[in-house]
């Protein structure tokens, strides 16, 4: 039977930028590595608004992303 084990988790904040000339949203976004595994939605939604607060621009998504090992 084969096993995950959670290898690494990054944190990706997307900023809002505006729109362009065909009124498209310009989106830009930032990857923070090295995110505590356990480190739970709350303190991530929370280190987030942290960020965003220092930012010029609106943060318009807030992505956790985990990599895992397969192993058996």
């Amino acid at each position: 039977m084969a096993n995950a084990f959670l290898k690494s988790s990054r944190l990706r904040l997307v900023f809002d930028h505006g729109v362009d000339e065909m009124n498209n949203p310009i989106l830009k976004s930032k990857t923070f590595t090295n995110i505590r595994r356990d480190s739970s939605a709350d303190e991530l939604y929370a280190a987030a608004q942290a960020i965003g607060s220092l930012a010029a621009n609106e943060i318009w998504a807030i992505e956790r992303n985990d990599s895992y090992d397969i192993d058996e």
